[in-house]
């Protein structure tokens, strides 16, 4: 395969590129293709959409996706990758490994028709898992962000958008995305009565403090964890990887979604590219990586 672009997933690969993956999370942290091992460096990566150039007839010219690092030419079994339909193109397609965590997510969320839902953290994770949210009739979806530069990506996605400050309570479900503790302690701030938070957020090494104390018991509230790298005990006996891959790749029919696409960078710019990439301020969403 040969890649087109490749696509930097800036939570996980952030704590990877810091050496912050903590020691008992070294295998199950793994990326699929990974070559060499924890702590950094280590070749990660897992969003690269490319062109087959050798392989079964039938596969020859197609465009795929793999959950590959980041590489310009590579090898990888026939049934380790996802075709890409004509319809959706090859830079967009890189965000289906996140699409895939952001329906695992719904799965684990279990979102309803009519529900009032808030999602904390306007990431590429945060931002898709709310657009999916939206599609369900009649929800109310808000996305929640310090930075009022995501209000106008949520706009452009049918959703509402609100600071922490501003944010309407009550919430029939709340997911948390933002990857820190103040936007923990928000999410639970906007949970109604009896509802579920979903935590989607990967936190490394990093201790994260919440308060449970208050009115966390009280209002019977219920904190649930969501990771890709599992598919939920309700599903897995109809859906294995394959079908949930080919199920996210579909979801990407949405010319919309290239908002959360950064201009992409050529390959050979990324090792100077990783620190500023990577700074907490950066503000970049998707960044695109381009391969001449």
């Amino acid at each position: 395969m040969r890649t087109l672009f490749s696509a930097l997933s800036r939570g996980t690969e952030s704590l990877v590129f810091a050496g912050a993956v903590p020691e008992g999370e070294w295998g199950r942290m793994r990326a699929p293709m990974q070559e060499g091992d924890f702590p950094f460096p280590v070749k990660y990566g897992y969003q690269s959409v490319g062109r087959v150039v050798a392989g079964p007839h039938d596969m020859l010219g197609r465009y795929v996706f793999a959950l590959h690092p980041h590489q310009t030419l590579f090898d990888v079994s026939a049934d380790s990758v996802t075709v890409v339909p004509a319809e959706i193109p090859a830079s967009r397609a890189v965000l289906a490994g996140n699409m895939q965590t952001a329906l695992t997510g719904l799965w684990d969320a279990r979102p309803a028709p009519g529900d009032h839902i808030a999602v904390v953290g306007g990431g590429v994770v945060g931002l898709l898992t709310a657009w999916l949210c939206a599609k369900i009739p009649a929800t109310s979806v808000t996305l929640v962000d310090t930075n009022p530069e995501r209000e106008q990506i949520a706009r452009n996605l049918g959703l509402s958008f609100a600071t922490p400050g501003s944010a309407r309570g009550n919430n029939d479900l709340v997911i948390h995305a933002s990857a820190c503790e103040a936007g923990l302690e928000t999410a639970l701030a906007l949970a109604g009565e009896e509802a579920a938070i979903v935590e989607m957020s990967w936190y490394g090494d990093r201790p994260v403090r919440i308060g449970l104390g208050g009115t966390f018991h009280s209002r019977r509230l219920r904190l649930i964890a969501s990771q890709v790298g599992r598919i939920p005990d309700d599903h897995k006996t109809r859906w294995d990887f394959a079908r949930r891959n080919e199920t996210a790749m579909r979801l990407l029919d949405d010319p919309r979604l290239d908002d959360l696409l950064e201009e992409a960078i050529a390959f050979h710019d990324l090792p100077q590219r990783l620190p500023a990439i990577f700074k907490k301020d950066s503000g970049i969403l998707c960044q695109l990586v381009e391969y001449g």
